[in-house]
């Protein structure tokens, strides 16, 4: 457990038809948006920072910590379960330094909306997370806009 390590984290999910489905990203809705398709609240980016925290750590990932065959994270707040990774990857001895998120999508913008996925998501870890939107530029399915993904990377390093 000497020295920092290094987690990555990733996670996709497509978009949804259903009207009643919210889009959510770094823990804020873009209301008129159509959301992802998912078990929990679907946000890819508090998913790939999620993942990357617990990887860094060695502790698994999202869906050992949060199944998705479990009911009780049906809609879940994805920026809670990041809090609760969060913790435990410090009570594993573990201190977060930082999360850097990049998100591809064509749509919506996040840059306006950027500051605010920060501060939650930075919030929930206990240390510094940025966001980055990259567009696909029409390429693929991110780039035909049929879904949006994360990639995430973690530092931490033993107390």
């Amino acid at each position: 457990m000497n020295g920092p390590r290094v987690g990555q984290g990733f996670d996709i999910h497509p978009f949804t038809d259903d009207p009643a489905r919210r889009l959510t990203l770094g823990g804020v809705v873009f209301d008129g948006e159509r959301g992802l398709v998912g078990h929990s609240d679907s946000d890819v980016i508090a998913h790939a920072c999620t993942d990357a925290l617990l990887g860094a750590a060695g502790l698994g990932d999202i869906g050992m910590l949060f199944p998705d065959t479990d009911e009780r994270f049906a809609g879940a707040d994805s920026v809670e379960l990041l809090s609760v990774a969060a913790a435990r990857v410090r009570d594993a001895g573990w201190d977060l330094q930082n999360i850097d998120c990049s998100v591809v999508l064509e749509a919506p913008k996040l840059a306006p909306q950027r500051d605010l996925m920060q501060a939650r998501l930075t919030e929930a870890a206990g240390a510094p997370v940025t966001v980055k939107g990259k567009r696909a530029e029409g390429l693929g399915a991110l780039g035909r806009r049929e879904g949006i993904a994360a990639w995430a990377v973690a530092l931490v390093v033993a107390r």
